[in-house]
């Protein structure tokens, strides 16, 4: 691989080019030409890495300052110019609030999306498929702890997990979805890849739609989300979920997995699902080695180049245990904390967790620490 990029004059007609933000730093105190937030948060940085892959394979590679990455880019083709400039215009581009039930959640801070599972095999044992009104508490205590968000599913689809007939994971969601209803005071996310369980869930005021498949499983899905004013989190899953995990494979899973969710939003576009209501998930664990998952949260601020909001769902994730003690799902909550704010570092908008009370807290701590750094100090004379 070239990493001074001496040689783009010989880039083929297919070449593709991507920007990933690096040397995130603590604002533009230093110099305000020379640092930026990204996606107008909380998150700043002062490089990018641009990236050239030609037949897959990275072929060019350099971290450059912004005002290097402009003399660069100006060198290139008009098409690798014009996407360049597009991608630049995403990673400084702040995201819209999103608009869920009587909720607007903002976007220029780090949320939290409760994970409420009404499935009896859950893998982090927190199921409650049997017992509708304990699911609703739950739901309602985890807004109260602070969630801006609580993701609910009726069907595992994590990695060995069999498929649940639409029939058994509707019977679980519609009392949980009736009681919640009622009230229409939380900002509900529904955990699905059916068409028949998202028109339920559209049908009692939910508002977002959360598919491992990317509206890819069921083709009425992707029409569905069209016809509504829901958000949909898109997110990357390698396979099915019982063979997923049987030796994935990627030419580079970090720019692999962008191509693939940058193919889902234009399909989205396409079918009139306006970009504003889409969120992009990288499938942390679905599909992917503990190298893979590593690459992607190392180089998840490379997503913010696609112009959505990200979601990271880390939470009591099997890496944790092999970076560390092979510990049990109800002894990672240090792991998954780390991880997350790995990416609430990089920008990342949304995590995804079991953990509310503990995952609040660490983020209104990292917002402190980002509001001191960001307000300049005072000269003591």
């Amino acid at each position: 691989m070239n990493h001074d990029l001496d040689s783009l004059n010989d880039l083929v007609d297919d070449a593709q080019l991507y920007l990933r933000p690096v040397h995130f730093n603590d604002g533009p105190f230093a110099d305000p030409k020379k640092s930026r937030a990204i996606a107008g948060g909380l998150a700043w940085f002062a490089a990018v890495q641009l990236i050239i892959r030609q037949n897959s394979v990275r072929t060019h590679s350099a971290v450059l300052d912004f005002e290097a990455c402009g003399a660069m880019l100006a060198t290139l083709s008009d098409r690798l110019r014009t996407r360049a400039e597009m991608l630049w215009q995403a990673l400084l581009m702040p995201r819209q609030p999103l608009r869920l039930n009587n909720r607007i959640v903002p976007m220029g801070k780090p949320q939290v999306m409760g994970i409420l599972n009404l499935t009896p095999d859950s893998f982090s044992g927190d199921g409650l498929a049997s017992d509708p009104q304990t699911a609703i508490g739950a739901a309602y205590s985890m807004s109260a702890h602070g969630a801006a968000i609580v993701d609910i599913g009726a069907e595992s689809t994590r990695p060995g997990a069999k498929p649940v007939w639409e029939g058994d994971e509707i019977a679980r969601l519609t009392p949980v979805l009736e009681g919640l209803a009622q009230s229409g005071e939380l900002a509900i996310s529904l955990d699905t890849r059916k068409a028949s369980v998202m028109k339920l869930g559209l049908s009692h005021g939910v508002h977002m739609t959360n598919d491992v498949s990317a509206l890819t499983y069921d083709s009425e899905s992707l029409s569905a989300i069209a016809a509504s004013n829901a958000c949909i989190v898109l997110m990357h899953s390698a396979g099915d979920p019982q063979t997923m995990q049987d030796a994935p494979h990627y030419h580079d899973a970090l720019l692999d997995i962008f191509d693939y969710l940058e193919a889902r939003i234009a399909a989205c576009v396409a079918a009139g699902i306006d970009k504003s209501r889409i969120l992009l998930d990288p499938g942390i664990g679905f599909g992917k080695t503990l190298r893979h998952n590593l690459d992607l949260i190392n180089g998840i601020g490379i997503f913010h180049g696609l112009g959505c909001p990200i979601v990271l769902g880390v939470s009591r994730k099997k890496m944790i245990g092999a970076l560390s003690r092979e510990e049990t799902v109800d002894e990672r909550l240090a792991g998954g904390l780390a991880l997350g704010l790995h990416g609430v570092a990089q920008g990342v908008q949304i995590l995804r967790t079991h953990d509310v009370a503990e995952t609040v807290q660490a983020i209104k701590v990292w917002i402190g620490l980002r509001d001191a750094a960001l307000t300049p100090p005072v000269d003591i004379h």
